[in-house]
């Protein structure tokens, strides 16, 4: 047997057996394997990053049967999606395709804010995105910027060019619940702006993100706008309101997680329908199977109050049915056609965002 010596013990020697053949190749094995391992690994790592970092949303509105398209951008490679509230609002299901790469997902609401038109979305399974470069650097009148977006709703990014025209403006934006929300401190650019760029960015001579764009859909009406303006959030606002997002910090205006969901339409009461002394938000319609149908309200009633809360119009009962979580109960106090009035329990369920 050949040994191999080094110093140490046993007569000042350490004995050190020799490895049989087999053993020493599979030593050398697993150092290949080893070595292909930490070589695909370092692939993977320096892979480049995948699109461009604006992508294509479509939504689907299944309460509405309708549809819609949007656009976002990426701040993480993980996927997490900057985007307009009015884009995903009322979606039952959200789809977000990278452009030109062949890849989609399904992507889930992390939270949003109704009053700045701002939301926050995550992709399933997304890996590798590449992100938008932002800046917060000031802008000037009369800068060029171009918009980028998925105008039209056509499902590819296209560029519209134009300039700064404004700073710090404010535009009045109503949904179709009959509700509405002042919108402030908006970048105006005479930029195209079309719907379906709704959540694009809106980026400076460098490329680089200064504002998201806002532009007026069929259900998200922009009043007193002409065919030339066109407006954007400024992205610091809009990035400071998805790190809350994304941070979990709820607060009166951020929505944090599913939203509870009553099951109702409503629409503003007129004499003849329900009570006609009733002030309210009359039902319209309910969801088959929905929470507010188990609870026996129908269409033709009008909602008075909501657990404890007066309500007296359709905006007041989404205010209030906001503030709640799925599976909480509320108390529905009701007037029906025939003019009596009720009061019944109502357990939430989860449904589309707001």
């Amino acid at each position: 047997m050949k040994l191999l010596a080094t110093p140490g013990t046993t007569n000042g020697m350490k004995i050190v057996r020799k490895l049989p053949k087999r053993a020493v190749l599979l030593v050398v094995v697993a150092l290949l394997a080893a070595s292909v391992g930490a070589g695909i690994a370092l692939a993977h790592a320096s892979a480049k990053p995948v699109g461009g970092g604006v992508v294509v949303i479509d939504t689907n509105l299944a309460y509405q049967g309708n549809a819609a398209a949007g656009t976002g951008m990426v701040l993480t490679s993980s996927g997490e999606v900057l985007t307009n509230n009015h884009v995903i609002s009322g979606a039952t299901t959200i789809k977000v395709v990278v452009p030109k790469t062949g890849r989609s997902y399904k992507a889930r609401v992390l939270g949003y804010d109704r009053t700045a038109d701002v939301a926050l979305l995550q992709l399933q399974g997304a890996s590798n995105l590449k992100t938008v470069s932002t800046t917060s650097a000031r802008l000037s009148i009369g800068a060029t910027v171009r918009a980028l977006g998925n105008a039209g709703g056509n499902g590819s990014i296209t560029t519209a060019t134009g300039t700064v025209t404004g700073l710090g403006k404010s535009i009045t934006a109503s949904d179709d619940t009959g509700g509405s929300e002042q919108l402030t401190g908006l970048i105006e650019t005479n930029a195209g702006v079309q719907p379906g760029d709704s959540g694009g960015p809106l980026v400076n001579g460098k490329g680089e993100v200064v504002g998201m764009d806002t532009a007026a859909s069929s259900r998200f009406g922009l009043q007193g706008i002409s065919a030339t303006d066109a407006y954007a959030i400024p992205i610091a606002k809009a990035l400071t309101i998805a790190h809350a997002i994304s941070s979990g910090k709820a607060s009166s205006t951020v929505h944090i997680g599913a939203t509870a969901f009553l099951g109702i339409e409503v629409e503003s009461n007129t004499p003849g329908f329900g009570s006609a002394s009733a002030s309210g938000a009359l039902i319209a319609g309910v969801v088959t199977g929905g929470p507010a149908a188990s609870a026996g309200l129908a269409a033709g009633d009008v909602i008075t109050a909501i657990s404890g809360h007066s309500v007296s119009s359709p905006a007041g009962v989404s205010a209030l049915v906001l503030t709640k979580k799925p599976g909480a109960k509320i108390t529905v106090a009701y007037v029906d056609v025939s003019g009596a009035s009720h009061s019944t329990s109502v357990t939430l369920g989860s449904g589309p965002p707001q």
